[in-house]
């Protein structure tokens, strides 16, 4: 590599074997390494902001677990047209909701 200023001119074999001259400012490969180890940094040691308890966690995997059989059982009461089937399907709604007033 040659320095031109603050360039340093760097000969770069491209696809198809052809051969270009790039341009680069000084010192920009090694800031990009700097960068990407402190993004690396950042995504091992969490905030505090963001870590939760395993309770927590735990909480909100069943919340999402009761939302999403919530979701199955209304779109299932859509369709369904025997009297015993809707029957069930609205007990079974009321038990989810139960559970997640439980969970609030």
């Amino acid at each position: 590599m040659k320095t031109i200023g603050i360039f340093q001119k760097k000969s770069v074999l491209l696809p198809g074997r052809i051969w270009q001259n790039s341009l680069m400012a000084r010192g920009w490969e090694s800031k990009d390494v700097e960068a990407q180890a402190e993004e690396a940094q950042e995504l091992k040691a969490p905030s505090d902001k963001t870590t939760k308890s395993v309770d927590q966690m735990e909480k909100d995997r069943d919340k999402a677990g009761l939302e999403l059989s919530r979701k199955r059982i209304l779109n299932e009461l859509e369709v369904a047209t025997h009297p015993n089937h809707r029957k069930s399907l609205e007990a079974a709604l009321a038990h989810l909701d139960q559970k997640l007033n439980e969970l609030k």
